[in-house]
């Protein structure tokens, strides 16, 4: 739970939740977004509802879901959908959007940490999140025991997230003529909080004008998998992909299924990874 953080801690995810509430009317009207005019399907790669498997009759739980972009596909395909979020001005949107759409999602405003108790104990079949979401969590094995709880037994964890080597790697070149991708974050936690200040947000949009701050925190692969293990998770597969669903950097070129990569006379890199899991009793401690 919340509580359970010390007093900086709490602030900076306050601070990260009034950053989110100003972004999400500039993300709702963006073109990145798209938002009723880009099928929620297209922000998946095929591998996922290849490892996610038949949801039709199923309970899925998406959570940091933001506008629910995402969420909606797991809708579509009949399962019965939950959607989290820390930002209270995501969740109105989510649940506008929802309802044009004539689709029907649930959406709770809560931080992922006290999403059991927000959640009333429910279990799930299948926890999604991901893309652009873990970096935004100060500890990820409270997070990872988040999940298990809210896992029925047997259940998948399924995490979907920018590699750690993409993070690394910054979001533009220095000289927008660079095409060299240079090292300039962390791969490895370890440094604490990293306090951002920006006007501007991923998508296209008018500026940001008053909660510009926000805080991040880097978390390699390795500290992934081992929250979730160590949480009762057990492991069933880990991909690690070259494409994203919009490009990162202006060399990319479009893949034929609409995703982004790299140019051939670069070199392959991870981009994005896909984590599958199944939940099974807690280790001891």
């Amino acid at each position: 739970m919340t509580d359970d953080f010390d007093q900086a801690t709490r602030q900076r995810m306050a601070t990260i939740e009034a950053n989110w509430d100003e972004r999400t009317p500039i993300h709702a009207a963006s073109r990145f977004y798209d938002v009723g005019g880009r099928p929620a399907e297209s922000w998946f790669a095929g591998y996922e509802w290849t490892d996610l498997g038949d949801l039709a009759g199923r309970d899925v739980l998406h959570l940091q879901c933001h506008l629910g972009t995402e969420t909606a596909a797991f809708a579509r395909r009949g399962a019965r959908t939950v959607g989290v979020d820390l930002s209270s001005a995501a969740v109105t949107e989510a649940r506008r959007i929802a309802g044009q759409a004539g689709l029907d999602i649930e959406y709770v405003h809560a931080n992922v940490y006290d999403a059991v108790e927000a959640l009333d104990g429910r279990r799930f079949d299948v926890v999604y999140t991901g893309k652009g979401a873990l970096c935004y969590l100060p500890d990820l094995a409270r997070w990872a025991r988040v999940l298990s709880r809210l896992l029925r037994p047997g259940g998948a964890a399924y995490v979907v997230e920018f590699h750690p080597v993409l993070t690394s790697l910054g979001l533009v070149p220095g000289d927008p003529r660079d095409r060299e991708l240079i090292l300039r974050h962390d791969y490895l936690a370890g440094r604490g909080a990293i306090e951002l200040d920006a006007t501007r947000t991923y998508t296209d949009g008018p500026q940001l004008r008053k909660a510009t701050t926000c805080y991040e925190w880097a978390h390699g692969l390795g500290e992934v998998v081992t929250a979730l293990v160590d949480a009762g998770i057990r492991i069933e597969r880990l991909r690690e992909s070259a494409e994203l669903p919009w490009p990162r950097w202006p060399q990319m070129i479009p893949t034929d299924d609409g995703w982004w990569r790299l140019p051939d006379e670069q070199a392959r890199i991870p981009l994005f990874y896909a984590l599958l899991g199944t939940a099974g009793p807690a280790r001891a401690a």
